[in-house]
């Protein structure tokens, strides 16, 4: 441990994770060792020395899990056991001890708010209304309309589409889910259940000696377990949205804080990262991430990765067009709400579940998304909080082609809204719905981010021998790793200096204080960070077009620390230019 690690700082006791860069592993697409067209965990070993020396303190493995794969392994039928296309344990423990060896931590994914439908504890729960764990999972009778047909328990419509309610002709009693039919919920509020997750779940884990957890879904654990009806918004649909019946419930903390308490502070300062969805008020955040709540090291607030998305759950991926100030307002706010607290926050702009930041929130247009890259790149670096990369960010990924047709796209969640929108146009009540998902999809999808890792330049971009489980990306051969670990201009090289120099400036561009600057700007974005005497102040360019840069964000910049462009001029900023003085 490096000698600042614990000395105190205006933020808190400085935890090991607090400095750290994450990076994040979607393991089916990450690298493939064996032929088999799935990315595995000795593909992921073969590639720590690459990882450490990009400069990430923490890998982050999504889930790793055995799966049936109905949500690409969110749906876990064992937690004690490896996917086989992944690995074994064995590989885990292998990986581990990889990553200690070269001082990088490792986290998994925590997957606690459902099981599938072929895990252990659901099969037993179904077997019976009398089973002993009955009670495991959320059973609820039918109930029928006045022509006596039968209808789910209550009308709440579910994240990938459809009602959260399935049948089960066995026991003729529907089961509670919120993601897909697969996916049942564990009913936390059984004191068993909540035991056999922290035995099968963390202590399994932890006991071979991973770091901590990205904990999924974590405000959503504790319902409104008297089950009443949603608001109905939606006059023509049994269905509604119903988000307010299970996010941040009535038992949500104790929950949580027994989770700390019982299954995770036993083994010291486990870094601990929630999902924290549908929770906009920053008071209601720092009661799950303050140092004294003893809940979680921090959260992920999910607002960035929303630009564009519809408002509502049923418009999810009709895209928006949307306004710089909307980032600046969602970045401002979550960058700022830990100053003078206890708590602690994250940054990041990628993840599995969104489209990629260069082809979303700049331009991956040939002429501009080495420069799109480097600029977002400079915005991450310098932001409050624990840093989170996604894989192939670091080298410029983007997104699928526009030209893709949905047979290449393979998220269930996608998929879902697709067909949804076809039933509706065979129907007649919306014929456009299809075209106008599929434009949303094509930037907002998950699965742009689920493309095969580009290491190289030959076939299937080096991810694979065989035949890849998703179709590489047609420009691997001018965006890989290989290409870019030889040239210093390039995306990959830019990150690796500008990690080095977050580390450097630790003080301001980690921990101090943010504050935006010309906020009305539609066109650039520009914020101050700093801590006592130390400013620093990043600017940056939004647009294709050259912008001028405003007086009032250069007063006191004295020296140019870093910039994405070789030659910078003092007024003004070149397309997707940025830049970062400190003072």
């Amino acid at each position: 441990m490096s000698p600042h690690a614990l000395r105190e700082v205006p933020t808190g006791t400085n935890n090991w994770w607090k400095e750290a860069t994450v990076y994040q592993v979607y393991p089916a697409s990450f690298k493939d060792s064996n032929g088999d067209g799935w990315g595995d965990i000795p593909g992921l070993i073969s590639k720590i020395p690459y990882l450490h020396s990009l400069g990430v303190d923490v890998v982050w493995l999504s889930p790793h899990y055995d799966s049936p794969m109905h949500d690409m392994g969110y749906d876990i039928s064992d937690y004690e056991k490896v996917l086989p296309a992944y690995g074994t344990v064995e590989d885990v423990e292998k990986l581990i001890a990889e990553c200690h060896e070269r001082g990088i931590k490792l986290i998994l994914d925590l997957v606690v708010n459902h099981t599938s439908d072929e895990h252990a504890w659901f099969k037993e729960s179904r077997s019976s209304k009398d089973n002993e764990k009955r009670d495991w999972y959320f059973w609820r009778p039918a109930r029928y309309d006045e022509q006596g047909n039968r209808l789910p328990p209550t009308n709440y419509r579910g994240y990938f589409a459809g009602s959260t309610w399935t049948w089960d002709e066995k026991t003729q009693e529907y089961y509670l889910h919120l993601y897909a039919k697969e996916q049942p919920d564990l009913n936390w509020d059984n004191r068993a259940t909540r035991e056999a997750i922290y035995d099968s779940a963390v202590r399994f884990w932890l006991d071979k000696g991973v770091d901590g957890f990205r904990v999924d879904t974590v405000n959503k654990y504790s319902k409104r377990t008297d089950f009443p009806d949603a608001r109905v918004v939606d006059p023509k649909s049994y269905i509604q949205p119903a988000i307010e019946m299970w996010c941040n419930g009535p038992r949500i903390h104790e929950f949580i804080r027994e989770m700390y308490d019982e299954a995770l502070a036993p083994y010291g300062d486990v870094m601990t990262v929630g999902e924290l969805a549908n929770t906009p008020d920053p008071k209601d955040v720092l009661k799950y991430v303050g140092a004294a709540a003893q809940q979680l090291s921090m959260v992920f607030h999910l607002d960035i990765g929303h630009i564009g998305m519809g408002s509502s759950l049923e418009d999810k991926y009709m895209f928006q067009q949307w306004k710089l100030t909307q980032m600046k307002s969602i970045v401002s706010k979550w960058q700022s709400f830990v100053e003078g607290t206890d708590g602690w926050t994250t940054a990041f702009c990628e993840n599995h579940d969104n489209g990629r930041s260069v082809s979303r929130f700049a331009s991956d247009a040939p002429e501009f998304r080495e420069r799109s890259a480097k600029m977002l790149a400079l915005m991450m670096v310098a932001m409050t909080g624990t840093l989170f990369l996604y894989q192939g960010q670091e080298i410029g990924m983007i997104n699928a082609p526009k030209d893709w047709p949905i047979e290449e796209y393979k998220d269930i969640e996608g998929l879902g809204y697709y067909r949804e929108a076809e039933r509706q146009a065979a129907s007649g009540t919306d014929v456009t719905r299809p075209e106008r998902i599929m434009d949303g999809l094509r930037i907002l999808a998950r699965d742009h981010s689920r493309l095969p890792m580009q290491w190289d330049d030959t076939p299937n971009a080096g991810f694979t021998t065989g035949t890849p489980w998703m179709r590489t990306h047609d420009l691997y051969k001018e965006i890989n790793v290989k290409k870019q670990e030889a040239d210093p201009e390039s995306v990959l090289s830019f990150w690796k200096t500008a990690l080095r120099l977050r580390k450097e400036y630790r003080e301001l561009f980690i921990h101090g204080a943010f504050e935006v600057v010309d906020f009305e700007n539609l066109e650039t974005f520009t914020f101050v960070k700093s801590r006592g005497e130390k400013r620093a102040l990043v600017v940056l360019n939004f647009t294709s077009s050259t912008q001028p840069i405003t007086q009032a964000a250069t007063v006191g910049a004295k020296k140019l620390l870093i910039s994405n462009y070789s030659e910078t001029t003092p007024d003004t900023l070149q397309p997707f230019e940025g830049r970062i003085y400190v003072s």
